[in-house]
């Protein structure tokens, strides 16, 4: 049996992008070209995923399947409404929580994947409901990425940045962002006295 020429698939493809590129330039299908990006991300996307959940050996592909499809939803309607940033960011957070998942020995992923994450609502809030300031939700998100990281991973040592980035995101994002400046102001004279005094009764 003949060997399958992969330059015939190439050359479909060309001819599928020179004829939708034909269609946008004389306005009888605005965005075609647009659509047949989407297409090839899409179908690229399907590859690496193919791989990722035929063996859960290859966890890698994951990263590049997620993201690309992530990309391929960006560039069609979802970029138009406002939605681009969250798909795209959100692909790739997805393609972390896969590679987490698929091995929980991967506990590091679940940093990368929350950050991600994190960043691909605050764009949708940025872009879509028109909320810039999104310096609270941020830092919410990194302590919530802290938190299942000391959780899921039992690693304890992640509570402690998990706390104290929960405590200042729900402070940055309340209307009472002013006390935070004397919050420090308080907490730095009370380590003060703290110190002191264990000082004086160690002596």
């Amino acid at each position: 049996m003949k060997r399958f020429d992969y330059r015939i698939l190439i050359g479909l493809a060309l001819i599928l992008g020179g004829t939708l590129m034909l269609l946008e330039q004389t306005d009888v299908l605005a965005g075609a070209v647009g659509y047949f990006w989407a297409g090839l991300l899409a179908i690229a996307a399907a590859i690496f995923l193919y791989n990722f959940f035929g063996d859960r050996s290859r966890w890698w592909a994951a990263i590049p399947g997620f993201t690309l499809a992530g990309m391929a939803a960006s560039s069609l309607l979802l970029d138009r409404l406002g939605w681009g940033g969250l798909a795209f960011l959100g692909g790739l957070g997805l393609g972390f929580w896969a590679v987490y998942f698929s091995g929980r020995q991967r506990w590091w992923a679940i940093i990368p994947a929350g950050v991600l994450t994190t960043l691909g609502i605050t764009s949708a809030l940025s872009e879509v409901y028109n909320i810039f300031d999104t310096g609270g939700v941020f830092l919410v998100g990194l302590g919530l990425t802290f938190l299942l990281v000391a959780i899921l991973a039992g690693m304890k040592w992640a509570f402690i940045p998990a706390a104290i980035l929960l405590l200042i995101g729900f402070i940055v994002g309340t209307p009472f962002v002013g006390i935070l400046e004397y919050a420090w102001i308080g907490i730095l004279l009370l380590a003060g006295v703290v110190l002191i005094v264990s000082a004086l009764r160690s002596e």
